[in-house]
Formats: structure tokens, C-alpha cells, sequence
């Protein structure tokens, strides 16, 4: 096992790496326990997606028009979902997040929650882009969610509509805090950021996190948007974002102890909160990666860019029992990959984009 820093500085973040496995045999998959796959990663925590839709067309995600999205009888139905989430949680899985497309374009959203929270995992959260938030969060609230996270890639309104072509910036900037008046943690903010187009804003989210308590989580453009133009030099790297805040604002890396969470974190050394960053292409987390996930029409994914599915929608619609279910959750874990091979030259972009995986 080797280890990399992730940024240039006093007190670097640590990535772990694993070396390839070997042949993964079916037939020496663990049959009860965790979930885990051949390099001894436990998998705890399961990302549903709830729909493929989205009331926004982020520019580095979707195009304007000409998008096509699963027939309702494609899509998991809220008791399905329960029964596969209820599935995980009989094997270790403790924290669930809801994501989409946008999620709470699905109707009803409320009674996903509350069945969830009702199975006891410890964290039931959700990735929005905040436009349909703010009138959601009482039912969402009172039915146990405890978490969220606002995606929001501009703090000024014209460039905001710009990127997202849809919605505008002041009611995502109300729905943070709808959220926080409303009893949930301080919200996490998801940023994307792409060269000339918003990372001359850098020091603004920074200083947005400082005077909000919010931690804004800085994140690498993937290559998964729907219209197939991702490339490598239109990401901006999460160390060089890490450069630019520390020059101006020092910050010190938070310990990642036993964290399993996406983003290396660091705390603004006078005391004023933190931020994150999210360096899947630059540095990769493969090595304590945690997640799996079930997209909207019912296949389980262990990875966002591979190809790689299991469908439990069939086993769901025909009357399999709870252990078919959890044999092709084992099945997805036991065959995960070491890494996501983006940086290696056989690497083939998925053929879902990631609205239609589920961040």
C-alpha cells in the first residue's frame, strides 16, 4: 500500500492506494457479514437515486433540450427502494443519501424519507439543487432527513443563470437557509468548478463559507456529463484550489482518522470554519472508497465510471426473496475494481451520464 499526498502543504491529506487484487472468484465471496469487496473495503454506505429528471440543465451535465428520461414504470417505486434500502441495513449499511438527477422533482419525496429513517440507518440525507427545497423541508424534516447538501456553482445571479440555464441564484441561496432555520446541520455547498468559466470565484465561496459556517466542498469537473465533452483540461485541480485559499486565508488539513468521506477537508487556521475539496480525477479516494449505488431504474453500481451493473429491479417484479436481493449486492462489491482507471489509457467514459447514475 502506498500513500500520496493529495495537496502541496505543512500538513498534506493522505490517499491510499491498493494494488490490483487477484482474480476475484464468486465462489470465495462471503456469504453473511459487511458488505466487502476483494481489497477488504467495507461498503456502508449506499447513494439512491430517485429520478433521472432534472428542473435544471447545468452546463456540465445536460444539454438545453434533446434529453430523454426513464418512462415512469422504469423507475423504482418508493416500496422497492425501501425493500433493497432495508436489504443494505441487514448487512451494514448505516447512512443512505437521496440524489438524482434533482430528487425532490420526484413527488412524495417525504414518505421515501420517513421509510428510511423508520429502518435506523444513522444519516438519511440529500443532495438537492435547492430550487424546490425550501417549501419540501418541513414534511422532509419531520420525516427524519438529516442532512443536505445545496449544489450552487456561482455566487453571482447572471453567471449562476448562465451555467444552469434554469432557476436563479436567490432562491438557492433562501433554501440553505430555509434548511439550517429548519433544524438541519449546516448545509454543505457542492461546487463545480471549470477554468474561465467560474474558478475566478474561489476566494468568493471561500469567504461565502467563512461568514456562513457552511463548508463549501470544491468539485472536480467528471466525465460524466450527458453531452460527452469532458476533458481533462477542463477541470481545475482541487490542490490548486487548496493554493489560491491558502495564500490568502491559511488553512491546515483536517486529520482524515477513519473518514471514508469524498472530500479532503481543511480548516480555516484562525478558526472560521472549513472547506472541502473533492479531487476524484487529480486524487483519486479509490483506496476508502465506501459507497455503492442504485440508480433510479434499479441497477446497483459500485463505481460512477464503470459500466458495471447488477439489476435488482428484475429480482424486485418477480416475486425473488430478500437473499437474491443481497446476493447481487454482494455480487456488485465483490467485483468492484481497484480503481476508476481514469488516468489509465484503456479508460472509456461510462455510458450513463450522471444524472442518470445518481451523484
Amino acid at each position: 500500500m502506498t500513500t500520496v499526498p493529495v495537496v502541496l502543504s505543512k500538513a498534506p491529506v493522505i490517499r491510499r492506494h491498493v494494488a490490483p487484487p487477484p482474480t476475484a472468484h464468486v465462489q470465495d465471496m462471503p456469504q453473511s457479514g459487511p458488505l466487502v469487496d476483494t481489497f477488504g473495503r467495507v461498503h456502508d454506505d449506499l447513494r439512491i437515486s430517485v429520478t433521472d429528471r432534472c428542473n435544471l440543465r447545468c452546463t456540465y451535465c445536460m444539454p438545453d433540450r434533446g434529453m430523454t428520461f426513464l418512462p415512469g414504470p422504469a423507475l423504482l417505486s418508493f416500496d422497492e427502494i425501501a425493500r433493497v434500502a432495508s436489504v443494505a441495513r441487514s448487512v451494514g449499511v448505516d447512512a443512505v443519501r437521496l440524489t438524482g438527477g434533482e430528487p425532490l422533482v420526484r413527488r412524495g419525496l417525504d414518505r421515501l424519507v420517513g421509510r428510511l429513517s423508520d429502518l435506523g440507518f444513522a444519516e438519511v440525507s440529500l443532495t438537492t439543487n435547492g430550487m424546490l427545497l425550501t417549501p419540501a423541508l418541513p414534511a422532509l424534516v419531520a420525516a427524519g432527513l438529516t442532512r443536505v447538501n445545496v449544489s450552487c456553482d456561482s455566487l453571482r445571479p447572471e453567471r449562476f443563470a448562465t451555467i444552469r440555464r434554469r432557476g436563479d441564484l436567490a432562491t438557492v441561496l433562501a433554501s440553505m437557509d430555509a434548511a439550517e432555520a429548519a433544524g438541519l446541520p449546516p448545509v454543505k455547498v457542492n461546487v463545480v468548478l471549470q477554468p474561465g468559466r467560474n474558478d475566478d470565484e474561489v476566494l468568493d465561496f471561500a469567504g461565502f463559507a467563512r461568514s456562513t459556517g457552511r463548508t463549501v466542498r470544491f468539485i472536480e469537473f467528471m466525465p460524466l456529463d450527458a453531452q460527452g465533452t469532458w476533458r481533462r483540461d477542463l477541470l481545475v485541480p482541487g490542490a490548486e484550489v487548496v493554493r489560491q485559499i491558502h495564500a490568502r486565508w491559511p488553512l491546515a488539513a483536517v486529520a482524515r482518522a477513519d473518514d471514508h468521506a469524498p472530500a479532503d477537508r481543511f480548516r480555516f487556521v484562525d478558526g472560521a470554519g472549513e472547506i472541502g475539496v473533492i479531487s476524484s480525477v487529480s486524487q483519486p479516494f479509490c483506496g476508502t472508497c465506501n459507497r455503492l449505488r442504485l440508480t433510479a431504474d434499479g441497477a446497483v453500481r459500485n463505481c460512477l465510471f464503470s459500466d458495471d451493473e447488477l439489476d435488482v429491479r428484475r429480482a424486485l417484479r418477480t416475486g425473488e426473496p430478500d437473499e437474491a436481493i443481497e446476493r447481487q449486492l454482494r455480487l456488485a462489491v465483490w467485483g468492484k475494481r481497484p480503481g476508476h482507471g481514469i488516468d489509465e489509457p484503456g479508460f472509456v467514459r461510462p455510458n450513463r451520464s450522471m444524472s442518470m447514475i445518481g451523484g
